[in-house]
């Protein structure tokens, strides 16, 4: 499922038997098969894995009551390890992501309250990967 060598990974975080965890893997594969994005690849990460938890927790700034949620990683090109992108502007307002969009880290995360419905967007999903190549 990843190829290795591409410039930017994005980490999802869920768990098997989650509805919502399948709808964000679907939009964004479907988003990710456009040639636009050629340069991006995906890892999914079940929380219920020890090695899922390890990563989930490398992460630090998603709330485990809101999966599924997705982080953006570059490859670092001296390394070839995938390192974290940090939010550029962390608790700037966001018309798009809301209160979906991760604090710390460049990323969403499922926002349940009335506003948010519990719904990762595909126009969300194609924000953070946008603002993920601006950086």
């Amino acid at each position: 499922m990843n190829e290795a060598g591409k410039t930017y990974r994005v980490m999802i975080f869920g768990k098997e038997g989650c509805p919502k965890c399948d709808v964000l893997k679907e939009r964004l594969g479907k988003t990710l098969e456009k040639s636009e994005w050629a340069d991006f690849d995906k890892e999914y990460h079940s929380v219920k894995t020890p090695a899922g938890l390890v990563i989930f927790s490398r992460a630090q700034c998603v709330n485990p009551n809101r999966i599924p949620a997705m982080v953006m990683t570059k490859r670092n090109p001296t390394t070839g390890s995938y390192e974290f992108l940090p939010n550029p502007n962390p608790g700037e307002p966001d018309s798009v992501c809301q209160k979906a969009k991760l604090y710390q880290y460049l990323g969403l995360q499922t926002d349940y309250s009335e506003v948010g419905k519990g719904v990762i967007s595909s126009k969300m999903i194609t924000t953070i990967l946008e603002q993920a190549r601006a950086l």
